[in-house]
């Protein structure tokens, strides 16, 4: 199975949906995100908005880094892509929180300092770090505390803020299970990719196997036809027939010329199919000169339908077999096509009633020639064609009934 893509062997997610997959995480970020921050009414929204927009661009960054070592795993089993998943999942999630406290870290004092203005403080920080808040007084308090006049009363909170390695710590873990939902999507995206590999290959395999059929059940077609041409030019050459013989052998040539350069696995058009029956009873007519007789019906609009290569090879032979070789009366074998509710009909038939009595006794009407074309037509068309061949008011005739395929 050479001809089928070696690359399916190993499905890749492709970069594009990765690529995809991680743009819509971080686009999720920034979104809720910023509706948190208009809802808490955080202020400086312009300028957040463009820092958000840095770290969603970074995390994209980030996540594709995580994926080029992620995709090490796609050929290993399911629990230890997970495993690798939730150990790659920690480093990235470190570095997502460190690049999140290096954008924001200038913002943090701004949206407290505008937070304590709403509610009258100010909030500053000393030279040693410490977070310094100014309180203002009650008016009658401090009055007392000034000689009268207003004021404020400035506290020490260090212990109630977070260190920055603990605010690190807590936006990591955010980070972490963000990173482990994209890591399961990706193993989900993983796993559909495989499927579909798996559904490729096959097809692939049903395809081959198809054509593997198809391709054996035409050659068959050769060497009946091929025994036959040479039996009747034996014939010719022993009874000194030698200009008969000559015109004989040259329409072989030809026959076998167009028929083996064929695809034997492909449609060919229904004139073409005609054209090659009518070479092959021209053939037949150097051995019959007086009783084989030839007629042809096709319509104009049925020419370019598509029909198996040679598939009326076997029925036409067998008219010539069972009804010209074993009568010393003219027969007359008629190859015609019509359409039929929307169905294409092609039918093969003889003039020599009761010619057939022996074929039909033996097998019903399908001998090896009927078989033939019978499997084909189902190999190639499955339960939309069907043949029937049996005695007629004329003679005998086999109705091939095809799907109506116009293009190749």
């Amino acid at each position: 199975m050479d001809a089928i893509d070696q690359a399916d062997l190993r499905p890749r997610v492709r970069f594009a949906i990765v690529l995809g997959s991680a743009a819509g995480l971080w686009l999720c970020y920034f979104l809720l995100t910023s509706l948190r921050a208009e809802i808490l009414d955080l202020g400086f929204q312009s300028e957040m908005l463009w820092r958000r927009a840095l770290v969603s661009a970074i995390g994209v960054v980030i996540t594709l880094a995580m994926w080029l070592m992620l995709r090490l795993f796609d050929a290993r089993p399911l629990w230890l892509k997970i495993g690798a998943a939730l150990l790659l999942a920690l480093p990235v999630s470190v570095a997502l929180a460190q690049v999140n406290q290096i954008v924001f870290n200038s913002m943090n004092d701004r949206v407290m300092e505008r937070e304590a203005a709403k509610q009258g403080m100010r909030v500053r920080r000393s030279e040693s770090g410490d977070l310094l808040v100014d309180v203002p007084l009650p008016s009658d308090v401090g009055a007392m505390a000034s000689g009268g006049k207003p004021g404020t009363v400035t506290l020490n909170q260090p212990e109630d803020q977070m260190t920055p390695w603990q605010e690190m710590t807590e936006i990591a873990f955010g980070r972490y299970f963000m990173m482990l939902t994209w890591a399961a999507l990706y193993l989900a995206l993983l796993v559909g990719e495989k499927a579909r590999a798996a559904e490729r290959r096959e097809s692939a395999y049903r395809r081959a196997a198809k054509a593997a059929e198809l391709r054996s059940l035409r050659y068959q077609v050769n060497p009946h036809f091929l025994f036959n041409t040479l039996n009747s030019l034996s014939a010719l050459v022993l009874t000194g027939k030698t200009e008969r013989a000559e015109a004989m052998i040259q329409m072989i040539s030809t026959f076998y010329r167009r028929s083996l350069a064929a695809d034997p696995t492909a449609d060919v058009p229904l004139r073409e199919e005609f054209r090659f029956q009518r070479l092959y009873l021209d053939i037949e007519g150097v051995r019959f000169p007086d009783r084989l007789r030839a007629r042809y019906d096709l319509p104009k609009d049925l020419r370019e339908a598509r029909v198996p290569g040679m598939i009326l090879q076997p029925l036409v032979e067998n008219s010539v077999k069972h009804a010209v070789a074993t009568t010393s009366e003219p027969v007359t074998i008629t190859i015609s096509a019509r359409e039929e509710y929307g169905r294409l009909v092609v039918t093969v038939s003889d003039d020599a009633s009761g010619a057939h009595a022996s074929e039909t006794g033996k097998s019903a009407g399908f001998g090896i020639g009927l078989g033939n074309v019978r499997e084909r037509i189902e190999a190639r068309f499955g339960e939309q064609a069907s043949i029937v061949s049996g005695p007629s008011s004329e003679g005998y005739a086999t109705h091939i009934r095809l799907p109506l395929v116009t293009h190749a």
